[in-house]
């Protein structure tokens, strides 16, 4: 058998059903407890960011070029000296564990079957061991930054690991006021350990720490600041990837702190609201570092074409969450690779058809802002 019919034969079945990343979305909220579903797909407050994230691709328009040599395309690209086939990256995401069962190992698996850059954040070398392939490791705002031989020692155990890059996000000092969690009284461990069963009533046991509202936030560990940023550039002997810039300034703060890569975010519309769309910010973004660095963007992304418009606006590459979430749970491992599969192959065809046949042929003329002289 060959041709079209072993194709069929080999891509048959539930797995193949869903023709685009938002088909995975209602196959997970049916698998999943109704308060991880809302852990997975909510954001912060009115969630006006993560609405902004989908919203704003919208405004942006594709300009193709005619009549290009398109008969081969080619995703690769190198980004802080390792070559990968595709601007596709797998975001940290917390939950996945209230997803899927030992879903940060699985997701690793699935990242390094498909060849994808994953930022990770969980167990060091129980992820990497499961991975085999490339990954960065997220820290948030507290303790990995106490002290110098802190981030020393955190350095050491990264490249002992295979870890190939820090990434700080800068955007989580407090956990934000995010009411799906509160009113299903979400509690935390819960991102670790997975959601308890359910009792014969249908009924949770009573969260111990669940999320709170109007609780005044405190912290045990300062935050940290740029010069904290400069240490950990200068201890960990390891790129530094900087994950929730929005703003020029702080883009040109990063080139200053000597980090190796920035990472244009708003957490997926889960923490601060109402700071717009990570795609609007990419061009801000992308001026302040003035080509000094690379500049990666997630938020929002679900289309080929998507990927291919923040590109055409600076981004060497796109990190994606949600849309790798929604195909673990739904069917583990081959979801989270069937996902990456169709981006890769919309970005692919979307390429061809913008007359753009290389990452390197992408440039700002290929977009333009509905309503913009």
């Amino acid at each position: 058998m060959f041709g079209a019919a072993a194709f069929a034969q080999e891509h048959d079945g539930p797995l193949y059903e869903p023709v685009r990343v938002m088909d995975f979305a209602p196959l997970a909220k049916a698998r999943l407890d109704p308060l991880a579903w809302d852990y997975l797909d909510g954001g912060s407050e009115d969630e006006v960011s993560l609405a902004d994230n989908r919203a704003a691709f919208g405004r942006i328009i594709i300009r193709p070029r005619a009549l290009v040599d398109v008969h081969r395309i080619d995703l690769s690209f190198e980004l802080l000296g390792q070559k990968l086939p595709y601007p596709i990256l797998l975001d940290p995401a917390g939950g996945k564990n209230c997803f899927y069962a030992d879903g940060e190992n699985v997701v690793a698996r699935a990242a390094a079957n498909a060849k994808a850059l994953h930022i990770t954040n969980g167990g060091i070398e129980k992820t990497t061991a499961a991975g085999k392939g490339p990954a960065w490791w997220q820290i948030e705002t507290g303790g990995s930054l106490r002290s110098r031989e802190t981030m020393r020692t955190l350095g050491q155990r990264l490249r002992d690991g295979g870890c190939s890059g820090i990434c700080l996000s800068t955007d989580i000092a407090y956990v934000s006021h995010r009411d799906r969690n509160i009113r299903n009284h979400f509690e935390r461990g819960w991102c670790e350990t997975g959601l308890p069963k359910r009792d014969a009533q249908g009924k949770l046991p009573r969260a111990k720490d669940p999320e709170r509202a109007a609780i005044y936030p405190e912290r045990r560990d300062p935050t940290p600041t740029w010069d904290s940023v400069r240490e950990l550039v200068e201890l960990a002997k390891l790129p530094v990837i900087v994950k929730g810039i929005l703003t020029h300034e702080d883009a040109e703060r990063c080139v200053t702190a000597g980090v190796s890569a920035i990472i244009v975010s708003n957490h997926g519309g889960r923490q601060l609201d109402h700071v717009g769309a990570t795609i609007e910010a990419l061009p801000e973004v992308v001026a302040g570092v003035r080509g000094r660095l690379p500049v990666l963007v997630d938020g929002g992304f679900r289309r080929g074409t998507d990927i291919l418009k923040a590109l055409a606006l600076g981004a060497k590459a796109i990190c994606i969450a949600r849309p790798y979430l929604y195909g673990l749970a739904a069917f583990g491992q081959p979801g989270v690779e069937r996902v990456i599969e169709l981006l890769r192959t919309e970005l692919a065809l979307d390429m061809g058809l913008a007359g753009v046949p290389t990452l390197a042929a992408i440039d700002r003329s290929l977009v333009r802002i509905r309503g913009e002289a």
